[in-house]
Parts: structure tokens; sequence; C-alpha cells
């Protein structure tokens, strides 16, 4: 296998050196507990990454079926985007935020253009997370009301307010007290939504649970959600950071039932995986609501920065121009199917498989096996992830830009660590 030059730019004598590099300073000064799982799991060092493939110290190509748990829906590098940048990195590369950003504007437009409804005002942070949190604000200062309520499983971030909204106490429970007036309900269950909603300032929902084991709603679930949020007076804000952008086969995958919310979150892929950015977009009657009088009352130093906006505006365009919300729909069928014919292979290992698109979730009857089957998956040259709320479920969530070769090959990387994991382990007990 020819070995790459990137080690050296990194300041290394070698790949191995490179490695142990990287390793001794994650234990040391990163994360230690991190440091030794990936270590475990067989993780390389990252050096060079283009389209769907991913490159390591050594040289060894990686499909990346785990996308950046969703960012790189243009693939890596996207040669449009990355000039956009470098351009703008000629001129200013992060607003002061005393004048006009014609740049923050021109996208917020495009965003409003595309956009389901009469969604239009947009405002630009850093992550989902950040994202998630100015949605929260923002439904209770336009309804002056100050319950919130979300969905069991969920996955909204992890920061204060959005660790709240996330509906697993794994991640909640060494940070308690967390934010007052919250409220869960079960996923896909407008029923129990109903009970919820009285005095609620909004309604916070995944199109389709990522973290939470990629859990489709049932047809109509959305709509009713609608229906309900207008009944008792709150807002609905759907969380899109991971589903929206093309990944679930619709722009939105709140298009799928052409639900407009009242406000929607947007990270991950709406950069095409070049600069860190989030937004959320509203109802100019929300927005005004809450910000008309105090139109400073939430900001973001480095949110909205020209390298963003430039980043955006040509991952915008690119996910138009080379129709990869089309893409995402076949390539994901296909995906779909493949998966669903190992499960009908090796049943006592993959229990379900389900998703939108190319958001892919493999439920395995063990979580046992999911430490058997990704670096095996690994060893093939393919990437999967981890899904968070849901340690048995394997996620695929490859760049839009897949070809139908590279699914088959993941599907071939998935075929044989499902058959590895069963001839090593065994059948293992289910989860009750």
């Amino acid at each position: 296998m020819k070995q790459l030059d990137e080690p050296f730019l990194y300041g290394a004598p070698s790949p191995q050196a490179l490695y142990d590099e990287a390793v001794a300073n994650y234990r040391d000064f990163v994360n230690p507990p991190l440091a030794r799982v990936m270590k475990l799991s067989g993780s390389a060092v990252e050096v060079r990454a283009s389209g769907t493939t991913i490159y390591d110290q050594n040289g060894k190509a990686y499909l990346d079926f785990a996308g950046g748990y969703g960012v790189f829906t243009l693939g890596h590098s996207h040669p449009k985007v990355v000039a956009a940048v470098q351009r703008q990195l000629e001129h200013i590369s992060l607003s002061g935020k005393v004048f006009f950003n014609p740049l923050l504007g021109r996208v917020a437009r495009r965003l409003a253009e595309l956009a389901p409804g009469d969604l239009r005002i947009s405002f630009f942070a850093n992550s989902g997370t950040e994202a998630v949190e100015g949605a929260l604000k923002l439904a209770k200062a336009a309804t002056h009301r100050h319950k919130i309520v979300s969905t069991t499983n969920a996955y909204h971030g992890k920061t204060l307010g959005a660790l709240t909204a996330t509906g697993r106490d794994y991640f909640r429970s060494e940070y308690q007290p967390l934010v007052p007036e919250f409220e869960h309900v079960a996923f896909g269950d407008a029923q129990a939504l109903e009970g919820a909603l009285r005095d609620a300032a909004a309604f916070i929902v995944e199109p389709v649970q990522g973290e939470g084991g990629v859990n489709v709603p049932p047809r109509g679930y959305l709509k009713r959600v609608r229906e309900l949020c207008d009944q008792y007076g709150a807002l609905m804000i759907v969380d899109e950071v991971q589903t929206g952008l093309g990944r679930c086969g619709f722009r939105f995958a709140v298009d799928e039932e052409g639900v407009v919310p009242d406000i929607m979150t947007l990270a991950k892929g709406l950069s095409g995986g070049i600069v860190p950015v989030g937004a959320y977009i509203a109802r100019p009657d929300c927005w005004n609501a809450a910000y008309a009088k105090q139109p400073l009352m939430h900001t973001s130093t480095f949110g909205g920065g020209e390298l963003a906006c430039a980043a955006a505006l040509a991952a915008l365009e690119v996910m138009e121009e080379e129709h990869l919300v089309e893409n995402a729909r076949e390539r994901g069928s296909q995906l779909i199917d493949g998966a669903r014919a190992i499960a009908e292979e090796f049943p006592e290992v993959v229990r379900e498989v389900r998703g939108k698109g190319l958001l892919v979730g493999v439920e395995l009857t063990s979580e046992g096996y999911a430490g058997a089957i990704i670096p095996e998956m690994l060893h093939q040259g393919v990437t999967a992830a981890w899904t968070l709320n849901m340690q048995r479920v394997i996620r695929l969530e490859p760049p839009l830009v897949v070809t139908a070769a590279e699914v088959e090959r993941a599907l071939e990387a998935l075929r044989r660590g499902v058959g590895q994991a069963r001839e090593k382990l065994g059948v293992l007990p289910c989860p009750t």
C-alpha cells in the first residue's frame, strides 16, 4: 500500500510516529477514555479526504459511510465550496458585526427561497445545538410561555437547553438540575402529545430520530403535530439538523408531508462540511413577536461570519445543481433494500433495518455485535457510525454524492461484518 506524504505535513517523521503522537495526545490532553475506545476499535489517523473517501496515515482509503454523522452531504472538500471559501478569505474572513454583511443577507434569502412555506427569517450560529438553543429562546419570547415539550429518545444537542430537550437520561443525569418546565412524550404518538401541549411555548421534534436509533414516525404524524400545535397555540419547532438539506430524500424532511413548522433548525450539511455553521429559520410573525422591540436579545459573535456564509451559499448551490436530493432518495432505497437482504440472511444478528433517504439504521439483536461489525467494516475499508441513544443501532449516513457502486461496496462490507460477528460471537442474548 502506497504511503502518503501527508504525515510529514503534520511534523511527524513516519506514519507510525504520527499515529503514536495522536494517540498519546488524545490520551493525555483530549479525552483519555475516548482514546482507549478509539484505539481498541481500530481507529487510524485521518490525513486527507476527498469526495466519499478518507485516507489514513498509511495511505489506506476508507469509503465514508459515517459521513461525519451527517455533516458531509457534499462529500469531503467539495471543490466548489472550497473555492468559495478561499476566494472569501482573500477579502474578509469574519464579520465585525458593525456593518451590513452582504453574504449573510444572501444566504438568508436563499434559505427562505428553499425552505417550506413562509419560513423566512434566519439566525446563524456555529452548530446544531446552538441553533436549537436559539429556537427554544425564540419560542419562549414569542409566546410568553415557558413550557417546552420534546420526545423520549430525542437528541437535540448537549448544551444546557438542548440537553434538557434531549430525551435520554444517559446524557442528562450528571447535569441536574436542568432547565425547568420541559416535558417528554413518546415519539410518533400524537395522542400523547395532545395531553402535553396545554400552555406550552413549543413542541420540538425531529422528523426522523437520528441518534435515537433512526426511528421513523408513522405517516401523517407531522401533519397531526402541526394541527395540535395550532389548536393549543404552541409553536412547532422541527429539528432538521441531521435530516435536512437532502439527507432524507427531500430538501427538508418535513416536505414529504407538506408541513410548515414555525421554526426549523439546520446545521451539519449546511456548509458542505467545510466551515462550522448552524442556523434556525422562522416565520416572520414568530420572529417579530420575540425580537421586534429588542433585536439584540439573541446574538452570536462568530455566527454568520463571511467564511461560513460563503460556504453555505456554495453548498446550497451544489445541492440543487447536482440533484443530490434525488440521488439521496435513489441511493437510499438501494441501501435500505440491500441492508434488509442482509437482515434476512442473518436474522439472529440483525433485527431490523429502517430509514429515510441516506439516513439508515441497522438495528442489531444485541449491542455486543456492533463492537465486532464496525471494526470489520473498517478492515474492509468502510466507515460506519455508532448511534448515541441506541448503541445496538449502526448508522449508515454516506455523503449524498455516493454512487450505486459505492453503496454496493458498503453493503458487502456490512455483510462481511455481520457474518464475522455471527461466526465469532454466536447467538447473543437479546435485550428485553
